[in-house]
């Protein structure tokens, strides 16, 4: 059974009662990992990602009469994620006092605190450098520098255009190596 086979009886059992359920666990044994990993990249935390990982599949559970199939499964989960992702780092912000520009400052230090981060230094800088970034540059650098997402499935789960997020990711690049350069 192809990808697409597989997806499009994934949706069918998700949207039948009957199936419902062990259809729901299936997918979230599916994407529990890569979904983790998306949204690990925007909160940098392992105990934030869990707890919004979490908040993710409820959103999904709580939806899934809402998937009218115009897009594939994965973007459609991709895109819950991420939009939570975000808005618990938002929803952090507001509770710490953080304004927009002290936003990079907040996200370097809940990175430089996480035990669970196990890069070398050079590691360190990139991800700092990635943290400089404005918020929909670092998404589209770690969709395509991590993931290698193709920018036709990116722009379906950013609804953004093809062409916004090549330019997105090509200043993304200039941005990092400048601070990498000015590392030295």
């Amino acid at each position: 059974m192809s990808k697409e086979e597989d997806e499009d009886k994934l949706i069918k059992e998700l949207l039948d009662e009957k199936t419902q359920r062990n259809a729901f666990s299936r997918l979230v044994s599916q994407y529990s990992e890569p979904l983790y990993w998306q949204i690990r990249k925007i909160v940098l935390e392992h105990e934030d990602a869990n707890d919004v990982l979490q908040n993710t599949f409820l959103k999904i559970w709580g939806g899934l009469n809402t998937f009218r199939g115009e897009s594939k499964l994965s973007t459609w989960l991709y895109r819950i994620a991420i939009n939570e992702a975000i808005a618990f780092l938002n929803k952090q912000r507001a509770q710490h006092n953080v304004s927009i520009d002290d936003a990079d400052t907040f996200l370097l230090a809940k990175l430089e605190g996480d035990t669970y981060f196990d890069g070398d230094e050079a590691q360190l800088k990139l991800q700092k450098a990635i943290l400089l970034l404005p918020e929909k540059q670092r998404l589209v650098f770690n969709m395509k520098y991590f993931d290698e997402m193709k920018y036709e499935e990116m722009s379906d789960i950013l609804e953004t255009s093809v062409g916004a997020l090549k330019a997105s990711y090509h200043h993304a690049v200039k941005k990092i190596e400048e601070f990498l350069s000015q590392e030295h």
